[in-house]
């Protein structure tokens, strides 16, 4: 496909849009207000909207190589930071899929470049759960299994964060979720895991505290739990107002 196809496509779905609901562009250039935050895989096989069923406006998303959350990549917390305390999401979910090639990659010996640093991140969890990996005697069992404990993991990581933690002393705290797509269904399963105290148990290691009376980080924000584009478009509504 061409990029001329995916002009003529966006074209296309342009005009669809506008005669099923004139005021569907306008409306969302007024800002966003999701409810979810997607943390998923690059896979091309994992449409994020489309697999939630969830339309322009209601979902924030942030995709990378096998879903994860490392602790030192300043894009997935910016995304996570400003999702959950500049626009409030709801609901933060960790979604993987089975068939992940990344989680494959990291269950061989095989290099494929810059990304096998990056694989560490899971060949991590395979050490943490040695035992129950090596048990499953079946590949492709032991591989989606892995997908499901990467999963695990990532909620875990998410949950060690200044910004999770800091966000479950408010009065609305987020839910963390951790679900798997089966590509060969197109089914998610919800691996039912602890979203509300996902560091049961760990807390003596990894909860943390702002002291009182202390400057708060730079990175946390005080404001109005809104998209500032919603801000920019009232300001600007304003404006045609006085002209």
């Amino acid at each position: 496909m061409s990029i001329n196809k995916i002009l003529e496509n966006n074209r296309q779905w342009v005009s669809d849009k506008n005669a099923q609901d004139p005021e569907y562009f306008s409306r969302l250039a007024k800002g966003q207000q999701p409810r979810y935050l997607f943390i998923g895989c690059s896979d091309s096989r994992v449409p994020a909207s489309g697999i939630t069923g969830t339309g322009p406006g209601e979902m924030f998303v942030h995709r990378n190589i096998a879903n994860l959350v490392v602790h030192t990549d300043i894009n997935l917390l910016s995304v996570l930071q400003y999702a959950v305390e500049v626009l409030g999401v709801k609901d933060i979910m960790v979604v993987g899929h089975y068939g992940c090639g990344g989680v494959a990659a990291a269950a061989g010996t095989k290099q494929y470049g810059l990304i096998d640093n990056w694989l560490t991140n899971i060949r991590d969890v395979i050490r943490i759960h040695e035992q129950e990996f090596l048990s499953i005697e079946n590949e492709e069992q032991r591989l989606r299994r892995l997908v499901e404990l990467n999963v695990t993991e990532q909620v875990q990581n998410l949950a060690k964060t200044s910004i999770i933690q800091n966000a479950m002393r408010t009065e609305n705290p987020p839910r963390l979720h951790g679900l798997v797509y089966d590509i060969a269904d197109g089914r998610l399963k919800d691996l039912q895991l602890n979203g509300e105290q996902p560091l049961s148990g760990l807390e003596h290691i990894y909860a943390t505290e702002a002291p009182k009376g202390a400057d708060h980080d730079s990175s946390t924000y005080e404001g109005k739990k809104e998209d500032p584009a919603q801000e920019a478009a009232v300001t600007e509504d304003r404006l045609t107002q006085k002209s």
